[in-house]
């Protein structure tokens, strides 16, 4: 009968360790940022998002989550940029969140001008409308956007 010994490295519950707290770190950064970033859409968009979403309205539900699926791409791409470093990735991802927030704020509301989409109207339907979809889409275009520019 053979004995198999495993031991871990010497570096192991340090590397452990600082793969934990990054992922703790990224958590509230992300999670900050997507919180603004629904701050500066409620508060951009005409009428109460944050009521029209617990009201179950469905358009804003949609335009809500496209906002927060945008604002996870940047905070991806940031980390991913960040090649292993942790603090210039924290960095990284917080302002270039801040940049991807007034980006989308900014070019969401240019595409509803462009479009003549009423988005107050739209997010205060009880049904599912497509103009959202446009409203979505540009979200997570400019999302795509952002991310790909921070590489």
């Amino acid at each position: 009968m053979t004995t198999t010994v495993v031991a871990l490295g010497s570096d192991y519950w340090s590397t452990l360790g600082r793969g934990v707290s990054a992922i703790v770190l990224y958590a509230i950064v992300g999670l900050a940022l997507m919180v603004l970033g629904f701050f500066a859409i409620d508060w951009t968009t005409p009428g109460a998002l944050r009521t029209l979403v617990r009201e179950g309205r469905p358009n804003a539900g949609v335009v809500t989550a496209s906002g927060m699926v945008s604002m996870a791409l940047i905070v991806v791409l940031a980390i991913y940029a960040s090649s292993g470093r942790l603090l210039e990735g924290l960095v990284y991802s917080f302002v270039f969140g801040l940049v991807g927030i007034a980006a989308q704020v900014f070019s969401v509301r240019f595409v509803e001008l462009v479009t003549g989409i009423d988005i107050g109207e739209v997010l205060a339907r009880d049904k599912f409308t497509p103009e959202v979809l446009v409203v979505a889409a540009a979200h997570l275009a400019l999302g795509l956007v952002v991310a790909v520019a921070i590489l």
